[in-house]
């Protein structure tokens, strides 16, 4: 399958640049799988389409603001380092740096806000343009409590502004718990507390899993066909209670809704045994799930709109059907739908 057959037009003023003034305001867009029947909601209308027995699962992963901005050393230019996730030594990180022709390994930097200073120093170089760096706090102190005093939330690069106080709140969803993403699983973001109630209230299950969120979700579909197309491993665990819940809705034949691509590869990696048994596990996943892919547990999913040629968007037109979806997304542009992470958001069922 030709990867430009996932292509679409979208003007870029639809692109959010902002959350919605209120959490959980955004719009909603049902599509049926069975018929790729349309209807315009809001997401406050999500507990009237799911019903008692559903199981709903949610991505507990929580961003940390891996983006960090300061000079070289020496020589002060303008440097940055995007912390993609930790290496196997001790305050070591694999990182993408710029300019990355200038920092080679043996190269300093220094990151600086609020009285605070971490250096990193280039151990190494490796593919796609990752570097080994070593962090150090100046002055003493934890790596970690240095990175959250000094580091920028690390916003998508279709969102063209600097990030804001606020975005540490509102670039994280409310389940959000274990850290270790650079991006946020963003279907979980309309959620709010009193949607949560409503949705306990009407007898749908909720359970969690993780998956940290790493580059791959930005990484572009370079090749033309796409079962060329590889995703990088993202670390993902599934408890002990999520195991169970997960095994109880299988065996009972209750719908299973994942909140987001993030949730619904990470289910979709899962082993299960004959009869529905799943087993609490953790790892890495590297599924890419594109058409052809033949869903073993997730019967629903919540997401946002995703970008042109791109694995998410063959992920949702794996679940809907391609034609469906395709012509979902031209019906929201058509309504002025907003697209990407602050965006609104779609269900499939």
């Amino acid at each position: 399958m030709r990867v430009a057959e996932f292509d679409f037009d979208l003007p870029s003023d639809l692109i959010a640049q902002m959350p919605p003034t209120d959490r959980g305001a955004s719009r909603l867009l049902g599509l049926s799988r069975p018929d790729g029947a349309i209807a315009h909601r809001t997401f406050a209308d999500l507990p009237t389409l799911l019903g008692p027995g559903d199981l709903l699962v949610v991505n507990d992963t929580r961003v940390f603001p891996a983006r960090l901005i300061g000079r070289r050393l020496p020589g002060g230019g303008l440097s940055e380092c995007l912390l993609i996730r930790p290496a196997e030594e001790p305050d070591t990180w694999v990182a993408l740096v710029h300019p990355g022709q200038r920092l080679k390994p043996g190269s300093r930097m220094v990151f600086e806000r609020e009285g605070v200073a971490l250096e990193a120093e280039v151990l190494s170089r490796h593919f796609h343009g990752r570097r080994v760096v070593r962090l150090a706090a100046m002055g003493g102190g934890a790596v970690r409590e240095a990175i959250h005093a000094v580091g920028h939330m690390p916003l998508p690069p279709y969102v063209k502004r600097e990030d804001l106080p606020s975005d540490r709140d509102r670039y994280q969803t409310i389940f959000a718990r274990a850290e270790g993403s650079i991006a946020a699983p963003t279907a979980g973001l309309h959620f709010t507390p009193a949607l949560v109630d409503a949705l306990d209230a009407r007898g749908i299950e909720r359970t969690t899993i993780t998956l940290h969120v790493g580059y791959g979700t930005f990484q572009p579909v370079r090749a033309e066909e796409v079962e060329q197309h590889s995703v990088e491993p993202e670390h993902f665990g599934v408890t002990a209670p999520a195991a169970a819940a997960l095994s109880r809705a299988l065996g009972a034949g209750r719908r299973i809704v994942a909140v987001g691509t993030t949730t619904t590869r990470t289910l979709e990696s899962l082993a299960v045994s004959e009869g529905g048994h799943v087993a609490p596990q953790s790892g890495e996943t590297g599924l890419f799930i594109h058409p052809g892919h033949r869903f073993r547990i997730v019967s629903g999913l919540i997401t946002n709109f995703h970008l042109p040629r791109s694995s998410l968007l063959m992920l949702v037109s794996a679940f809907a059907g391609r034609e469906h979806v395709l012509a979902a997304y031209r019906e929201a542009v058509a309504h002025r739908y907003r697209f990407y992470s602050y965006g609104d958001a779609m269900v499939i069922l």
